[in-house]
This record gives structure tokens, C-alpha cells and sequence, in this order.
């Protein structure tokens, strides 16, 4: 079990997607530049298989941004996107609205 006062530790940001790209060492990882309010960030994400880049762009996310930065196959990670995991696919967790960037997810 997680208690509370370690919830609360989790930074969690709606981020919007700027750019996408192929990891250069794994056919399965993007390359994703994400904006977070105060900045951007790069975050390495493992959903090549379940999108398109085209259709990432400008995408209201939700981001982990106070993870420990992480280098992932050569390539600096510096966050978390959340998503739903199915037996087949993985679906974004995204805002339904038209929020500001940065804006705190509680």
C-alpha cells in the first residue's frame, strides 16, 4: 500500500506534446519533447507501437515531472507520461479539457 503523504510526494503536470521522435537504439520508444508549464522536458516513452507521431502532437498529457531523470537505452528520460494498459493496446491518459499547460493534477 502507498499511504497518502506518498501520493502527495508525486508531481503530476498536464503537459502538452511539442515533438516526437524514433528512439535511435529501440524500435518500440519515442522520443518526446513535452512542455510542462515552467519548461520542457524530454521524456522517452515506450507507445511507438500504439500511436503515430502525427497524432501526438499537441496532445494534453499527464506527466510524472519529479522523477528521478533516467537514461533509457543511451537517451536522457526526464519524467513519466500515464497511461492505461489493456491486454492489447495503451490509451493516453489525457485532459479532456482545454487546461493550461503546467496546470497541477490532483
Amino acid at each position: 500500500m502507498v499511504n497518502f503523504d506518498d501520493f502527495l510526494k508525486l508531481d503530476l503536470r498536464v503537459g502538452k506534446i511539442l515533438e516526437v521522435n524514433a528512439h535511435p537504439n529501440a524500435e518500440k520508444l519515442y522520443l518526446l519533447k513535452v512542455d510542462i508549464g515552467e519548461k520542457e522536458i524530454q521524456i522517452v516513452a515506450g507507445i511507438k507501437p500504439f500511436y503515430v507521431q502525427e497524432e501526438l502532437i499537441g496532445k494534453l498529457i499527464t506527466v510524472i515531472v519529479n522523477l528521478e531523470p533516467k537514461n533509457i537505452r543511451g537517451v536522457l528520460s526526464e519524467g513519466m507520461i500515464l497511461a492505461a494498459q489493456g491486454k492489447e493496446d495503451v490509451s493516453l491518459i489525457i485532459s479532456d479539457k482545454d487546461v493550461t499547460v503546467g496546470s497541477t493534477i490532483r
